[in-house]
């Protein structure tokens, strides 16, 4: 019964993301686009955890790891496939039967204005292969990389595509 087991634990985890206020999400989730989008170099789950405490929500640590690995995980799964935000939402609707509709507006939302840009992002990233995590923990381990001539130059192509979604949103 693992599919009943996966049901239950995104049901759990969507019922503690809709104790969230709307901009509470919008600032959970701002933390994880910018992460995605190569704005930071990790989550900053102890920066989320206070914004959350501040607004009076009581979750346990792990409650609220899970939330961030949910959202996270969401997040890049739908820039690798390139999906659009209603695309998302119905994925997510699918999931579970318990989303607010105010958390489903702001997700929605927010991957309209980020989501090129986190697509591209996933873009680069494979093409590079590069901002692997060794730790669930997040701890980043640096990788070097050597590109023949045509490579980087392909490399560079998509480099400047990436900007130049960058600078549409």
């Amino acid at each position: 019964m693992p599919a009943a087991e996966d049901c239950h634990g995104v049901n759990k985890v969507v019922d503690n993301i809709s104790r969230f206020s709307p901009d509470l999400l919008a600032d959970a989730c701002q933390h994880i686009l910018s992460y995605l989008q190569g704005q930071t170099r990790g989550v900053d789950s102890a920066e989320i955890s206070d914004s959350v405490q501040r607004a009076g929500v009581r979750l346990d640590n792990e409650a609220l790891q899970n939330v961030i690995r949910f959202l996270l995980l969401t997040f890049r799964s739908a820039g690798q496939s390139n999906s659009s935000a209603d695309d998302l939402v119905s994925r997510l609707e699918e999931g579970s039967s318990k989303w607010p509709k105010a958390s489903l507006q702001v997700l929605h939302r927010l991957w309209s204005e980020h989501g090129a840009s986190v697509h591209a992002q996933q873009k680069l990233q494979a093409t590079l292969s590069i901002s692997q995590v060794v730790e669930p923990s997040g701890q980043i381990c640096q990788k070097s990389f050597e590109m023949t001539v045509p490579q980087f130059q392909n490399f560079h192509k998509q480099f400047k595509e990436m900007a130049a979604v960058m600078e549409t949103v």
